[in-house]
């Protein structure tokens, strides 16, 4: 199996045995998505231990949590931060770290009950790629998750992400579009931005080309990808198109400032970081101001008016004080917000249900929220 790159805040579910190129853009993987993608979900009854004590940088870790980083640490790929952009991409990932411990300990791979098939579709002057995630089950019209995956902009692609789009269209009983936009610092800001708001849109009006009822439509993602959904839903109501029913933020990017509480505490955790969020800003910005842009920075933004907003974060990630953050904003600005913390986990838990109890239940939770969103 390829390596593949390691994701980010914005970033943060897995699995596939498929290779990564870090553009998520290749049709061959969208065939073989329902096939790699057998992790988010598996029976959790397995007793996984450590080999080791809890890490110095999360003394309170969850076991399972802990064998799956000691996993990916095994690989011996090189810091982030240490790396080029290109070679980033080809380093492990907790999506693969989770598929060899899954193998590893004889894990159950539960098949998921969903078609995927990738499509090309107009964004700007140029396209981008998704894929699409069906559940096999006879509905005239879907409701519809524009999903987002994570890797700071820069890294990740569709496959890394596939677990969650997996999970999420599977638990949901929805359509799942999971985007392709384009990555850093080959495409800057705001070009990811550009890209998943092109996304959005073209889903509002071409969803029923897909299956889609195109008045339930919600906005997903995760890391940066959360960042992603909220900005979106933001430049759609500024746009005056159709708002989405719903958003749900795991984990989100919502601000610049590097020395909150959680970025404190959990300077040195893994698979996320202080330095390869640093890392992320400077492949992604042009410059520095650009990191006070309200697309960035959401917690400046005017959140107004915005869908009920679910927002998900783990103890023993940096960003951890972003998605309470922009919680908090969020209600202040009278919209509607259900949160969740999730003890013992780090940054890209979510999509790791086959192997973290944690992920399951966080996995669940937000396909009952969006669900409700959709009225099923």
């Amino acid at each position: 199996m390829k390596k593949r790159s390691l994701l980010f805040a914005a970033g943060i579910c897995l699995v596939t045995a498929a290779a990564c190129t870090g553009d998520g853009s290749k049709k061959a993987a969208d065939s073989a998505a329902g096939d790699t993608s057998v992790m988010a979900g598996a029976d959790t009854a397995h007793t996984l231990k450590p080999a080791g004590p809890a890490p110095s940088w999360g003394k309170d870790i969850k076991p399972e949590m802990q064998v799956v980083m000691e996993k990916l640490a095994s690989y011996g790929d090189k810091p982030i931060p240490e790396l080029t952009a290109p070679r980033a991409r080809k380093n492990h990932t907790p999506t693969d770290a989770v598929m060899d411990v899954m193998k590893e300990h004889n894990m159950p791979k539960p098949v998921f009950n969903v078609d995927t098939a990738g499509k090309d579709i107009p964004a700007g002057d140029g396209k981008i790629h998704i894929r699409v995630y069906t559940p096999k089950t006879d509905a005239q019209a879907y409701p519809v998750i524009v999903y987002y995956h994570g890797g700071g902009f820069v890294i990740a692609n569709l496959d890394v992400y596939d677990p969650s789009a997996n999970a999420l269209a599977d638990k949901t009983g929805a359509i799942v579009v999971s985007v392709a936009y384009r990555l850093a610092p080959e495409h800057k800001f705001p070009a990811a931005h550009n890209d998943a708001y092109a996304a959005y849109k073209w889903v509002t009006e071409n969803a029923a080309s897909i299956k889609g009822d195109p008045k339930k439509i919600a906005l997903a993602g995760e890391s940066a990808g959360g960042n992603l959904a909220i900005a979106t839903a933001i430049k759609a109501r500024d746009s005056k198109i159709m708002l989405p029913v719903a958003i749900l933020a795991v984990y989100p990017v919502a601000q610049s400032d590097m020395n909150t509480a959680s970025y404190t505490k959990n300077a040195a955790a893994k698979p996320l970081d202080k330095p390869m969020m640093g890392w992320f800003v400077k492949n992604y910005l042009n410059n520095m101001a650009e990191a006070k842009d309200q697309r960035i920075s959401l917690v400046s933004a005017d959140l107004k008016g915005l869908p009920a907003s679910t927002v998900i974060t783990a103890e023993i990630d940096p960003l951890q004080s972003d998605g309470m953050m922009v919680a908090e904003k969020l209600k202040a600005a009278g919209v509607t917000v259900d949160t969740k913390n999730y003890d013992g986990v780090t940054h890209e838990f979510f999509g790791m249900g086959a192997v973290v109890p944690q992920a399951k239940e966080a996995e669940e939770y937000a396909a009952a929220q969006l669900k409700k969103a959709f009225g099923m």
